[in-house]
């Protein structure tokens, strides 16, 4: 990350459960909009199976492009639990037991502490820890590439331990304009006020509700007075095709 280049995150979801569709993933949307408010925009999002090959290849493409890289999931004690062991192969680093980690959780669990529970302070040589604040077992850290558990409740605690580890960016600015038109009536209108102003991102979200179809039109960015700029253009567009605009701060 330089002055020139302004810190990207990417997000890699561990899981056969949510490739079923047994488990609905709560995370994505969590990690987005804390990143976007430390200036950090989430680039991809990748969700792969419990599968060493599929994990390893994600890892090291994405820690290769991405600031920062994030994984959920895969870090419990089950068998199919392989995200430590496969993020060891992707550095090439040995599986090791985590003296400290051990130790962790040898108090959160005291008496209750067993062999199963312990295989979560296996982790990659070197690995520095995420504390979690939520459960006993920590998450882990090397180099670019975070190490969180699936559990939203314990992700969130976990996330929140790290976040003042992160360099961020001036912070994510959104502004929406909704209006009664179809998107395809606005299409060519959008992207020239897209090239007009090309350090926003500008989406739009068509919708249908109460007998209505409209679009949602979103400007991203980080200056202000830009996105209030680009905020007029776009009203000033749907003006013209006689519908009413309505501005929301904050888009999504």
């Amino acid at each position: 990350m330089t002055a020139d280049a302004p810190p990207t995150a990417a997000l890699i979801v561990i899981g056969n459960e949510i490739l079923s569709g047994r488990t609905q993933d709560a995370n994505v949307t969590f990690i987005a909009g804390r990143l976007s408010a430390m200036g950090i925009p989430l680039r991809e999002v990748r969700v792969v199976p419990d599968e060493a090959a599929a994990i390893v290849e994600a890892v090291n493409t994405l820690r290769a492009r991405a600031t920062y890289v994030f994984t959920t999931g895969g870090i419990g004690p089950t068998h199919d639990d392989i995200t430590a062991a496969s993020i060891a192969a992707a550095f090439g680093r040995p599986l090791v037991r985590h003296p400290e980690a051990e130790a962790l959780m040898r108090e959160a669990y005291g008496s209750d502490i067993t062999e199963v529970r312990l295989r979560m302070a296996s982790m990659p040589e070197g690995a520095a820890l995420i504390d979690n604040p939520a459960s006993g077992a920590p998450g882990f850290r090397v180099e670019n590439v975070f190490v969180l558990a699936g559990v939203p409740s314990i992700m969130r605690a976990m996330f929140e331990s790290l976040a003042p580890d992160l360099t961020g960016g001036p912070p994510i600015l959104s502004r929406a304009v909704t209006a009664t038109v179809r998107e395809s009536e606005v299409a060519e209108a959008l992207a020239a006020i897209q090239a007009r102003w090309p350090a926003v991102d500008l989406g739009s979200y068509p919708w249908a509700r109460g007998g209505q179809i409209g679009t949602t039109l979103v400007a991203r960015g980080t200056d202000a007075a830009v996105l209030e700029a680009v905020v007029t253009d776009l009203v000033a567009m749907i003006d013209g095709r006689g519908a009413d605009a309505t501005i929301q701060e904050g888009g999504g």
